[in-house]
C-alpha cells in the first residue's frame, strides 16, 4: 500500500522571520529554509506575508524563484517614515479559510508572535496544526503555553544560514 503524502501548508510572518534570524546575528537562506519546510514538514505550499514596498521589487522575486508564494499586505508610514505593514489579520485569515476549504491538511505557523495564539489554539483544536517554528529565541509565552510542537530555527542555523 502506497503512503499517501501530506498536504500540508506553511503560513510565515515574513517580518517577524526576517528580524528573528537577523536579531539572533544570521541571515536566512530563503532557498534552503523552503527545502527544508518541504523535507521536514512535507510543506507542499508556503505562503510568505509581506508589507509591500516596491523598492524590493528583486527581493520578493527571489522569494517567488524559491518557492513562495507571496501574499502582500499594502503599508502605510507613521510619522517618521518607518514602514508599518502588519499581516497578521490577513496570514490568519488565510489559515483559517484554508482549512475549512479544505485545501491542506496540516498547517506550519511560522512566527514568534503571540497575536497567532488564538490560530495556534484553533488549528491545535481541529487538529490540523503540526508545529509552530519560531524565528526567534523570545517566542511569545501565548504560543509556548499552547502545548504543541514548537521548533526555535536557530537549531537548524547551520542548515539555514547563507552565506
Amino acid at each position: 500500500m502506497e503512503n499517501k503524502k501530506e498536504n500540508n501548508f506553511a503560513y510565515i510572518d515574513g517580518a517577524n522571520l526576517h528580524r528573528g534570524t537577523t536579531s539572533l546575528g544570521w541571515k536566512l537562506d530563503y532557498k534552503r529554509f523552503r527545502v527544508w519546510l518541504a523535507e521536514k514538514y512535507e510543506i507542499k505550499t508556503a505562503y510568505l506575508f509581506l508589507g509591500l514596498v516596491p523598492k524590493y521589487k528583486e527581493l520578493y522575486k527571489y522569494l517567488q524563484e524559491c518557492g513562495f508564494i507571496l501574499t502582500y499586505k499594502q503599508v502605510s508610514y507613521d510619522d517618521v517614515g518607518t514602514v508599518k505593514g502588519n499581516c497578521d489579520a490577513i496570514l490568519v485569515l488565510d489559515a483559517v479559510s484554508g482549512f475549512y476549504e479544505k485545501k491542506y491538511d496540516k498547517a506550519v505557523i511560522v512566527s514568534s508572535d503571540g497575536d497567532y495564539a488564538e490560530l495556534v489554539e484553533f488549528l491545535k483544536n481541529k487538529k490540523a496544526l503540526l508545529s509552530v517554528v519560531s524565528p526567534s529565541n523570545k517566542c511569545s509565552y501565548l504560543l509556548r503555553r499552547q502545548n504543541t510542537p514548537l521548533l526555535y530555527l536557530d537549531t537548524q542555523r547551520r542548515k539555514l544560514e547563507g552565506k
